[in-house]
């Protein structure tokens, strides 16, 4: 009788397998159908994705709203504390929309403009100062020069038209959200949000069914270190980056500078990636302000950015992030390489928080050993002095 059990079982293996490895073969077969299958997929359920993504963001603000009308004198306001949290946070969300679309983006898209009409002159401009340099200034190399060569006739404007960029803005943006996928985002992440303590509480049902107990801790413990370090450095990167912007908008503006908004919001944004983002806005701002305001002009600019980066690294950020987040330069540079490199812009942002939470693991894992190599020389010492005790006995 087990004979023939474990005969059926073999066979049932090899049937198993060999339907296996027939599948893998017509998937490799028919990869572009497989893929586009797959793709097809992705894109049904990209709302679905995209409203869990905002409920993830915006758990923690209603989390804390719910908690503070909770504590209401009103019986009304405690029983519907929920749903008034997640009304609130998007009347707020809504108003900030309202407030970038009337009041911040009118007057960035208005220095764009400006400066893409006007690129052609400038560009003509800078040419012709660089032309009246003496010829032993340190600017005037070889390379300088073949390169303004190979550049000097090439029609510039071409590249910036704004017809072009706003179509192409417009296409990324059908593209990639459309109106129904929109409206059908917002409303999983409604749904989530209200449900957020059932649907949390089945996934840590599932992951205590699933594995063991030190195994679900643990998995417990880095989920929240993880949330908490990920809402963390989004909120304060984005306040951090709004008062950066705001703070360089009203210098440059004071001193005069062009564009002043648009490159107060340019360096604002940029301000988000850790370290390489102020350098790569302020270096941006720069060479726009050399072109449209002359060498004095880019060097004063240039002073004023970097001082109030200074106040903004030393004084600002540390109270607005903390010190959770006190990670190595070098390490953050090489997670935004790496993150750049793989995930582009969103990438750069999210590799900061990403590489805390990693270096959090392996901190631990490497503690940990450290105390199981601790508790075994313990151990063997204790063997060591009961053999030498037994062999004293004989």
């Amino acid at each position: 009788m087990n004979e023939i059990k474990n005969h059926g079982k073999k066979w049932l293996y090899w049937f198993a397998l060999g339907v296996a490895i027939i599948v893998v073969y017509k998937a490799l077969d028919n990869f572009g159908d497989v893929m586009g299958v797959i793709t097809k997929f992705f894109d049904i359920i990209t709302p679905f994705l995209v409203g869990i993504f905002i409920s993830y963001l915006l758990y923690i603000p209603c989390k804390k709203v719910e908690e503070a009308y909770t504590k209401s004198k009103l019986k009304f306001i405690v029983k519907k504390s929920r749903p008034l949290s997640i009304l609130t946070v998007y009347l707020i969300i809504l108003l900030l929309f309202v407030i970038l679309i009337n009041f911040i983006l009118p007057v960035v898209l208005e220095s764009v403009t400006d400066l893409i009409n006007n690129i052609q002159n400038y560009y003509e401009i800078t040419i012709a100062n660089y032309n009246n340099l003496p010829d032993d200034n340190i600017l005037k190399s070889d390379v300088v020069n073949d390169t303004i060569q190979n550049i000097q006739n090439l029609d510039i404007k071409q590249y910036f038209q704004l017809d072009k960029i706003l179509e192409y803005i417009m296409n990324a943006i059908d593209a990639v959200t459309g109106l129904i996928d929109v409206v059908i985002a917002v409303i999983v992440s409604i749904y989530i949000l209200a449900e957020r303590r059932q649907i949390l509480a089945f996934l840590k049902k599932m992951a205590e069914a699933m594995f063991k107990e030190k195994t679900y801790k643990n998995i417990d413990k880095y989920f929240n270190n993880s949330n908490e370090i990920f809402f963390k450095f989004i909120a304060s990167q984005f306040l951090d980056a709004v008062i950066v912007g705001i703070m360089v908008t009203i210098a440059l503006t004071i001193m005069g500078i062009k564009f002043a908004p648009l490159l107060g919001f340019l360096i604002g944004l940029f301000n988000m990636i850790p370290y390489v983002g102020a350098i790569i806005a302020t270096v941006i701002g720069m060479i726009v302000t050399l072109i449209t305001g002359g060498l004095s002009q880019a060097i004063w600019m240039l002073i004023v950015v970097i001082i109030l980066q200074q106040i903004d690294a030393h004084i600002m950020n540390p109270k607005i992030i903390g010190k959770s987040l006190k990670i190595s330069p070098l390490l953050v540079i090489f997670a935004i390489t790496v993150g750049g490199a793989y995930f582009k812009i969103l990438g750069m942002f999210l590799a900061v928080p990403a590489i805390a939470v990693i270096r959090i693991l392996i901190e631990d894992y490497a503690n940990y050993k450290i105390a199981m190599k601790k508790v075994n020389q313990k151990v063997e010492q204790k063997e060591e002095i009961y053999g030498q005790m037994k062999i004293e006995e004989k």
